[in-house]
Order: structure tokens, then C-alpha cells, then sequence
């Protein structure tokens, strides 16, 4: 009886440490890009196009334009901060009562998987840039722990609109023209490659597709 119980209970340790690796396989596969190439986007409908790194259509293929903000630590941001960098960028305010702070705990899980590569930065452009001061935007970056690789921005509300709606397309509402009185609010992530070439549209408030642009992030680093 006694040789038995030892039985059982060596075949529930084995049973319970395969369940561990087949839990832990499942949750390695989750996290793989599903490609193993990025497609590139150039408009609203974020339709794909699966173009090769090299291939000649990309010399007037959409980039994303110069511009000039200022982040939480009062440094002026342009391209060239992020020259030889990918990127994610989004749009949001720290007043939002509503989906922003999901969107920023989302968010950073992006900083937390690459929190030592500073070859992944991070961009939160304000649409309230009046009330966003330096001064406020430093103080929701101590509240959420963000770090040197994320920048929140702060600038023309203009040039951050246009941005948003005219380069990285964020806002849904295709065909509809919209004004700098439309306010500007999405949940949008965009993955951005060295080259300013826009590669991937996430739902910010979905951990899933997060987890997806984490995944794609790897993708995009062994390709560029």
C-alpha cells in the first residue's frame, strides 16, 4: 500500500511538472511574431505591403516627417532622436478619465521587455499640449515609472494633430475630414523601423495585440 501511495504521488510530481512545460511552451508560442517579416504601410486603411527591405518602391514610400516636441525632462525630440532606433508611438493626455491609463499600463509592458535596449524607444505625444506642460508630463512620468526610453511629448497642437491624423494615420474614421477642433483620441500603438518606414498597427488596449508588438519588435530587429 505503502509503495503504492509513492507511486501516485511521484506520477502527480511528474504530471504537474509536464503541465508546467507544456504551460510555459504555449506561453513562448504566444509571444512569436507570426511572420517572419514585417509588411510596411504607407495609409489610413493600413492595408499591408509586403515589400523587400531593399526594393526600389521604398525610396518614395511613406516616412514619417522631422518634427519637433518636447518631453517630460524638458529636451527637445526630433528624427534624429531617433535615428538607428525602432519606435512605438501613440497619442494620448494625462487627464483622460477614460482608456489612456490602460493605454499607458499597456505600454509599459513594451518598456519593461526592452528596458535595457536602447535601440527600442518609446513616444506618447500629447493632444492637450496646453495642459500638458513639461511640468505635468514629468509628473505622470514619476507616477508611472517611466523611464530615459520613453518620451512624452508636449509641443504645436497643429504639428502633433497632423502628425497623428496625416503620418502615423491613428484615427479610424477613414474618408471623414477632420479639423485641429476634432479632438484627436485613439488607442492606436504604431511600430516604427529605423528607417521612419511605419510596420505594424496594435490595439493599445488589448494585451494581446501588445504581447503581438512586443513579438514583432523582435522580428524587426533581426531584419534591420
Amino acid at each position: 500500500m505503502k509503495k503504492l501511495k509513492k507511486i501516485k504521488k511521484y506520477s502527480f510530481l511528474v504530471l504537474v511538472i509536464l503541465q508546467f512545460l507544456s504551460c510555459k511552451k504555449i506561453n513562448n508560442k504566444e509571444i512569436q511574431s507570426k511572420i517572419d517579416v514585417l509588411p510596411y504601410y504607407n495609409e489610413a486603411s493600413f492595408t499591408p505591403k509586403w515589400l523587400a527591405s531593399k526594393s526600389g518602391k521604398l525610396k518614395s514610400f511613406h516616412k514619417i516627417p522631422d518634427f519637433s516636441l518636447t518631453n517630460q525632462n524638458g529636451k527637445i525630440i526630433t528624427q534624429k532622436t531617433f535615428k538607428g532606433k525602432i519606435y512605438v508611438a501613440d497619442f494620448f493626455f494625462t487627464t483622460c478619465p477614460g482608456i489612456c491609463l490602460k493605454m499607458t499600463n499597456n505600454m509599459s509592458l513594451v518598456q519593461e521587455a526592452y528596458k535595457d535596449d536602447d535601440e527600442i524607444l518609446i513616444i506618447s505625444h500629447s493632444v492637450t499640449p496646453k495642459k500638458d506642460a513639461v511640468s505635468q508630463l514629468k509628473k505622470y512620468a514619476l507616477e508611472h515609472n517611466i523611464n530615459k526610453n520613453w518620451h512624452l511629448v508636449t509641443g504645436d497642437k497643429k504639428e502633433i494633430y497632423d502628425l497623428g491624423r496625416m503620418s502615423y494615420f491613428v484615427e479610424e474614421d477613414l474618408g471623414e475630414p477632420k479639423g485641429i477642433d476634432d479632438f484627436l483620441h485613439t488607442e492606436n500603438f504604431i511600430l516604427i523601423d529605423k528607417n521612419k518606414y511605419i510596420r505594424g498597427i496594435y490595439n493599445g488596449l488589448n494585451k494581446n495585440s501588445v504581447k503581438q508588438l512586443i513579438a514583432d519588435i523582435k522580428t524587426l530587429k533581426i531584419e534591420m
